[in-house]
């Protein structure tokens, strides 16, 4: 029996909300160059220009998609200016964007901790292919100044999925901008020094922490003045603040019943520090 060709998938992650008609002009474009595409809503509800989080969001789920998958993610304050909108093809998916740091996932730890805290320009590693959006053929005319999305990110997700080239689609660059890894510092007492990096609809406070940092599950984890006892293995079954790690392998704060960010008056950027 022949095999079944498999749809192209295309995934969006943005800060354009779902009040404004943002996200439905991205996604008509793409079904206007590709019917055929399968649009996946990671989220739109990125805090307005917060690459990190962004970043965030996008690297802890592209890992479930197919390898074939294309990652498209618009957190861009630098639209209109000189900055790069840039596609890259990796062995774990192709992914478009703004060059400020949003793409990050698409490299390995290891050269993302080259890195200063506030992120930097990196080469791009053997076996990634990375090129500038530059070519006017696969843009929508005319190009908005505030609405690459739509008139650059957005066609050139779609061409590729209609196999174009991911030559065609502009000059070759052999560098990016990258955010440090998503990980806590140690510090010489051993304890860990994070921040909170996102904020759930639950209003659990998901760290900087990986779990596979943590030494022991009784670990004393301080965060707004309060010293939560032990790592939790469920959100279930605790009174009060709880700490467990939570499905993407990162640290979490959460309140049974309640709203941990509430709780503790917490936002994103909050300290946290784990202590043995």
């Amino acid at each position: 029996m022949a095999a079944v060709p498999q749809r192209p998938i295309i995934t969006l992650t943005t800060d354009f909300g779902l009040t404004d008609p943002y996200v439905a002009s991205v996604k008509g474009v793409i079904l206007s160059l590709n019917p055929e595409a399968i649009i996946v809503d990671i989220s739109h509800a990125v805090r307005p220009q917060h690459v990190g989080q962004g970043a965030f969001l996008l690297e802890t789920v592209h890992p479930y998609f197919p390898p074939g998958a294309i990652h498209l993610a618009v957190v861009d304050p630098g639209v209109g200016t000189e900055r790069r909108a840039i596609a890259l093809r990796t062995a774990r998916g192709s992914f478009i964007g703004p060059d400020n740091g949003l793409l990050s996932t698409a490299l390995p730890d290891d050269i993302r901790s080259r890195v200063g805290k506030a992120g930097g320009r990196v080469r791009l590693p053997e076996g990634c292919l990375g090129v500038a959006l530059t070519n006017p053929r696969y843009h929508r005319q005319p190009v908005s100044d505030t609405f690459h999305g739509r008139d650059i990110f957005a066609p050139a997700a779609a061409h590729l999925s209609t196999d174009v080239p991911l030559s065609d689609l502009g000059d070759a660059v052999d560098e990016m901008f990258a955010l440090p890894p998503f990980r806590a510092e140690r510090r010489p007492d051993g304890s860990l020094s994070g921040k909170v990096i996102h904020i759930d609809v639950f209003g659990n406070l998901i760290t900087d922490v990986r779990g596979e940092d943590l030494v022991s599950p009784r670990a004393t984890v301080e965060i707004g003045g309060r010293q939560i006892g032990g790592v939790e293995r469920s959100y279930a079954g605790s009174r009060g603040l709880t700490a467990l790690v939570g499905s993407s392998g990162y640290l979490e704060i959460a309140l049974a019943g309640g709203s941990a960010a509430a709780e503790l008056g917490a936002d994103i950027d909050e300290p946290v520090a784990v202590r043995s």
